[in-house]
């Protein structure tokens, strides 16, 4: 049962990687530091650490910002996709390592990035279509979603047994 919580979780923080890449990793890393996620004596251990939240939360913070300009590009481009494979499947990972599931969470967390940057963007361009093509309400509703979803992922892996 543990296993599947887990799995569960790792695709939920990977759908929060699809919608803002730098998301997953920074509240994963957040969650490491608040003792959500026991990372103590793991390879992922690192994540816990004060500097390492600070970093990731700049580069969050970063993207919440350049996802605002209209020159940033889809994130269905594959640097961008890329990009969100390997944040989802690192933050998955981060997540299984706290009860020894690294590789089956890292899984978990790349499909929910794909998950979560095919429905962001379909959900995205469906809000700008009936905003007459005005973007930024749903931007600022997907920023919601993911960094709130994200720290709720995060606090529930502490519930996991």
């Amino acid at each position: 049962m543990t296993q599947v919580l887990v799995l569960v979780l790792a695709l939920a923080i990977g759908v929060v990687a699809g919608l803002r890449a730098m998301t997953a990793p920074a509240v994963v890393a957040w969650g490491a530091m608040l003792g959500w996620i026991d990372v103590a004596d793991k390879w992922s251990e690192w994540m816990a650490h004060p500097i390492t939240a600070t970093v990731l939360t700049i580069f969050l913070v970063g993207e919440l910002i350049t996802d605002q300009l209209p020159k940033t590009p889809s994130r269905k481009v594959p640097p961008q996709f890329i990009a969100r494979l390997i944040s989802g499947g690192f933050a998955g990972a981060v997540i299984g390592s706290a009860f020894f599931h690294t590789f089956s969470a890292t899984g978990a967390g790349m499909i929910g990035a794909v998950l979560g940057t095919m429905a962001g963007a379909a959900l995205r361009a469906g809000l700008a279509d009936r905003n007459h093509g005005k973007d930024r309400p749903g931007a600022f509703i997907e920023d919601v979603i993911a960094v709130g979803g994200g720290f709720l992922v995060a606090f529930l892996v502490s519930l996991v047994p």
